[in-house]
């Protein structure tokens, strides 16, 4: 039988955000959650290096935060509704975030979106990539 998580896996761009990932990214997450005080953005952006020891994360986890690298944030656990505050505290738009994540140009990612959304081709299985 194949595990919830496993049924997910062929699909591109997918990580389910699942018990396992929550607490994978607990530290990650709460350190994310801190940043809707005005005084935590401010030491945030004052010392990024200093504000993150405040918090158990992994090495890799803080890497990817100093460089705003969301799709490892993800992949180490990040909730994306959490990691926007990170891009909230730049001053980017959560539709900005997603562009990045996915690599188009923010005013044609806001094309496809308005048009419905990313093609299905090639976007529903990883083997369909292969074809």
């Amino acid at each position: 039988m194949t595990s919830y998580n496993e049924a997910f896996q062929d699909i591109p761009g997918t990580t389910v955000f699942d018990a396992t990932q929550s607490r994978l990214g607990y530290h990650l997450n709460m350190f994310c959650m801190s940043l809707m005080k005005a005084e935590n953005r401010a030491a945030f952006k004052a010392d990024e290096r200093a504000y993150l020891a405040r918090f158990p994360m992994t090495g890799e986890q803080r890497e990817a935060v100093l460089g705003r690298d969301y799709n490892r944030m993800i992949a180490l656990g990040g909730n994306i509704y959490f990691l926007a505050k990170i891009g909230a505290t730049d001053g980017f738009s959560f539709q900005n975030l997603a562009s990045k994540m996915t690599g188009v140009p923010e005013e044609e990612y806001k094309a496809m979106m308005i048009a419905g959304g990313r093609p299905p081709k090639g976007n529903r299985s990883k083997a369909d990539r292969t074809k």
